[in-house]
């Protein structure tokens, strides 16, 4: 498995350099903690290449991390319709790189500004800053929510309306700890329970029915 360093990391890293070296000079012991916390953002923004084994049939984890909630819901602006919302929480250590659940275009995308609050939070998803895409092929659709916390307070999605994504390609990342919640059709047979942890673009969230 290679793995590489997101190229977001950088101006965070030449930052913490600098105030290294300027520690360095002033006080040796001090200078290392700028130096760990290059070290903590260069892992926070590994970005491992992982072996995707493409299924028509199921929905990928969209992000690495726990899955904290499961629920039915009514999605009123792409399903329109009940679906069923698989809420999975990205700690500190968790890869942050956020990957589609299928292969298909995106048709949907929105941002809503919002709070700050920890991520794990229940109400989270409805209050905080999010960012959603929605993915859709000839045979299902799904939604995607990036969902900022409390340490997290930067979204990045690279892909727009009208891109076309592969199953488990990469899409975008959240900064420093986060939720990623997939909404999938109601008939899904759901493969994971709360509690279980899920690799972006490995484990699989549902079948398709």
């Amino acid at each position: 498995m290679r793995l590489k360093i997101r190229p977001e990391s950088f101006p965070y890293a030449l930052i913490l350099f600098i105030v290294f070296v300027v520690f360095y000079f002033i006080n040796k012991l001090l200078s290392i903690l700028p130096l760990l916390l290059i070290l903590f953002v260069l892992f926070f923004f590994r970005d491992p290449e992982r072996n995707i084994i493409t299924d028509e049939k199921c929905f990928l984890s969209p992000a690495d991390g726990k899955v904290i909630e499961i629920s039915e819901i009514y999605e009123d602006q792409f399903f329109k319709s009940k679906a069923i919302k698989v809420s999975i929480f990205l700690s500190l250590f968790n890869i942050h790189v956020n990957r589609s659940p299928i292969t298909g275009k995106v048709t949907y995308k929105s941002y809503r500004p919002g709070k700050y609050l920890p991520a794990f939070k229940s109400h989270a998803s409805e209050i905080n800053e999010r960012n959603t895409i929605g993915i859709e092929n000839d045979y299902t659709k799904v939604l995607v929510h990036q969902i900022t916390g409390f340490v997290a307070r930067r979204i990045v999605c690279w892909s727009n309306i009208g891109d076309f994504l592969k199953q488990g390609e990469r899409f975008g990342l959240i900064k420093f700890g986060s939720c990623t919640e997939i909404i999938v059709p109601i008939d899904t047979e759901i493969k994971v329970k709360v509690g279980d942890s899920v690799k972006g673009g490995l484990t699989v969230i549902g079948v398709i029915k």
